[in-house]
């Protein structure tokens, strides 16, 4: 009974008052209050109330941020639903949209009016609707033994548990809401967040690639940056505001906040906040942990995304059908590849495991004589040393087989149709059959070339094979060593050749008559249900270790909070809405080395390559340099200013955010780190870490003058 008491008085004093450490930290908006955030942060500048950041029974700043897509953070800019993202999260729409006939990718979409503006199926934002704390309700279930403290953390059980609880609220029932029930501080608290889903979501505006993407994969993570990284679409609703699909009597949604824009310009040391959602931080692993990320995830993902990689440059380079096909797929895989490499030398260049060896003395020493505390870093890193070779086999199984190779076979529907075929059950044989050309449809998509798909599996298997010892390969190997003599290439050439799924010919003539026989032969259905069981296998064996370690991880971070009192701790990042505070600010990245917060557009025309697709500037924009045509956005000075620098706290899943100053004015869209600091979702380093963002006056001025789109300025609130 005392040890409960304690706990709780614990989880009161761990989010309570007490200094919070200025730049680092992705904070909960629902705890600003509880845990005196904003005196500080007032302190640092801010000129708003609690209350208009975040308001439960009132509209705040909070309500014009949503998710945009699946991953990424977009704010609302106009009363009529205007959104403003980044150009890499809105790139998937701009090639969904994009043929050789209509190329926006290269040559940017500028809708002149609300006729032009394009649905994009699929594409959804979301807002924030409310929060509720259920950790009680946890509790009380595991107590009662409903539960076990593992299952608690589970998604399936948070999930079910999300919608018991949104059936007893009152906003069951009415239209768009997601409920979505997490875990914060390793399950020693919870949240219920639901969500208001809008599906009709149009593209506006997108500039072209050589201003959306200008510098690529060169300068990608890197600073000093010159990107115009952002691109705008606009929700639509029904008559009465709220979610619908798609119709043409669709309406503009009428959103109750929405953020004046300043043009004011900025200062070194100038208060700047961000509201987003942060993917995914593991700043609370051990030395074991950490050593695993590097070698057991990051490594393996670098080699097999090389290799696909140099295949995928060569063919998009070699035709614009295929670099339009591929272009979303080649920035997915080639973001986190170059992260993956950034991270890992910044995990060493930061000395992050001295951190952490450090961090790991302290709390030993703090846990002697607590039972509940005593041992636990032992056990965790014992644990990540014995499954390290499971998640380096998993890693190179899911890099290898499902991240860059997209050919297979929908193997468990050809089971169904085994089935069907050995009992003469007609309808589970008709039903597989349509569910089969279903399949191949969304195997063969208009993004796909399979051609390019060979490509790539003839230099990914190798790397795979290399890496993988050949007991713990799938049994797809088996046959590549006895039917093809070992030779990898014969194997994937039959595999894209003759399998059932390798083109419409073979399908039909495979439907006409299925047999149990052509099943059983068929390479892509072997391969997939292959590649599929040794997944699950490996899989089956690391969870086994993830039980233990989800429970030492509760304690962990339990303890850390406490010996960290009176300061607050904030919890991993989680896709869930942060914001975090800090300010603009330079910095010294080597001995004899300074960077400037902010660059110009002359650092366009320095870095101008014709030759080079990554840095070719277009004609109209380089006039409008030549000729300082810069309107109301520029300087005092005359300068044009491209992307700044804030010390925010942000990572994967802030794309997009908005960057506020003192006042919450839009001054700024975050979308990037900077290479020095790649180990920051492990370990913020204060002197290094900074957030990378587009001036909000370079996008007003590349809508204004290049993409002659006044009309969407005049729906802003902008202030001088």
């Amino acid at each position: 009974m005392k040890l409960k008491k304690n706990l709780a008085v614990l989880l009161v004093l761990l989010l309570s008052v007490s200094a919070l450490r200025a730049d680092e930290g992705m904070w909960l908006l629902q705890l600003l209050k509880e845990q005196n955030a904003i005196e500080l942060m007032k302190k640092q500048g801010l000129q708003l109330d609690a209350d208009d950041l975040y308001n439960p029974n009132g509209v705040s700043l909070k309500d014009a941020v949503g998710i945009f897509g699946g991953g990424c953070t977009g704010e609302i800019i106009s009363p009529e639903g205007l959104i403003l993202t980044n150009h890499h999260c809105g790139y998937s729409a701009i090639q969904q949209h994009s043929s050789v006939e209509h190329d926006y990718l290269t040559d940017g979409f500028w809708a002149m009016n609300r006729s032009d503006e394009l649905p994009t199926p699929g594409l959804r934002f979301q807002f924030v609707d409310r929060i509720e704390e259920i950790t009680d309700i946890v509790n009380a279930r595991v107590k009662a033994g409903e539960v076990d403290e593992y299952t608690a953390q589970t998604r399936s059980y948070l999930a079910g548990l999300a919608q018991e609880l949104y059936k007893k609220s009152d906003l069951y029932g009415k239209k768009g809401i997601r409920p979505v029930a997490e875990t914060f501080y390793a399950g020693n608290r919870f949240y219920l967040i639901y969500y208001k889903v809008y599906t009709d979501v149009r593209m506006v505006a997108a500039p072209p690639s050589s201003v959306g993407k200008f510098g690529g994969e060169t300068d990608n993570w890197m600073w000093p940056r010159h990107t115009g990284d952002f691109s705008m679409f606009r929700i639509y609703a029904d008559a009465d505001g709220q979610p619908a699909e798609y119709s043409p009597a669709n309406v503009p949604l009428q959103t109750p906040k929405f953020f004046t824009i300043s043009i004011k310009g900025l200062q070194e040391g100038d208060y700047a906040m961000i509201m987003g959602f942060p993917g995914s931080t593991y700043r609370y692993l051990t030395t074991g942990e950490v050593e695993n990320r590097m070698n057991a995830q990051n490594e393996p993902l670098i080699r097999v995304r090389t290799a696909a990689l140099d295949v995928l440059k060569e063919e998009m380079a070699a035709s614009d059908k295929i670099r339009i096909q591929y272009a979303s797929k080649y920035a997915g895989i080639s973001n986190y590849w170059k992260n993956s490499i950034g991270m890992n030398k910044a995990l060493i260049d930061n000395n992050v495991l001295g951190v952490k060896t450090e961090q790991e003395r302290n709390f030993e020493a703090f846990a002697k004589g607590k039972p509940a505390y005593e041992g636990v870093v032992g056990n965790i890193n014992s644990l990540t040393r014995e499954m390290k070779p499971y998640m380096s086999q998993y890693t190179y199984l899911t890099e290898a087989f499902s991240n860059v190779i997209e050919f297979g076979s929908p193997y468990l529907v050809m089971a169904q149709l085994k089935k069907g075929l050995q009992e003469k059950n007609d309808s589970l044989v008709d039903a597989s059959v349509k569910q089969l050309r279903s399949a191949y449809d969304i195997i063969h998509n208009k993004d796909y070339d399979h051609e390019v798909s060979r490509k790539i599996a003839k230099a990914v298997f190798p790397v795979y094979a290399a890496n993988t010892p050949a007991e713990d390969r799938p049994a797809f190997f088996e046959t590549i060593d006895k039917e093809f003599k070992g030779d990898i290439n014969a194997y994937i050439d039959a595999l894209y050749d003759k399998s059932i799924f390798s083109t419409r010919a073979n399908l039909d003539k495979f439907l006409k008559k299925p047999t149990v026989k052509a099943i059983d032969n068929d390479l892509a259905t072997a391969y997939s249900t292959a590649k599929n069981e040794k997944m699950n296998e490996v899989y089956s064996q690391y969870v086994s270790y993830n039980k233990q370690l989800v429970l030492l991880h509760k304690a962990y971070i339990r303890g850390l909070g406490e010996m960290k009192l009176p300061a607050p701790s904030y919890p991993d990042a989680n896709f869930t809405m942060r914001l975090t505070y800090g300010n603009v600010k330079s910095y010294n990245p080597r001995d004899a080395v300074h960077y400037n917060f902010y660059t110009t557009v002359a650092g366009i025309l320095e870095k101008e390559d014709p030759t080079n697709s990554e840095f070719v500037v277009p004609a109209k924009l380089k006039q409008l340099i030549r000729d300082k045509d810069f309107g109301r956005y520029a300087m005092p000075d005359g300068q044009m200013p491209v992307c700044f620098l804030t010390t925010n706290d942000i990572t994967g899943g802030n794309s997009g955010s908005p960057v506020l100053n003192a006042k919450g004015e839009l001054i700024g869209c975050a979308f990037d780190g900077n290479w020095e600091s790649l180990s920051g979702d492990i370990s913020f380093n204060n002197k290094l870490q900074r957030c990378i963002n587009l001036d909000i006056r370079y996008m007003l001025f590349i809508l204004d003058k290049l993409g002659n789109c006044g009309h969407l300025i005049q729906e802003m609130n902008i202030v001088e």
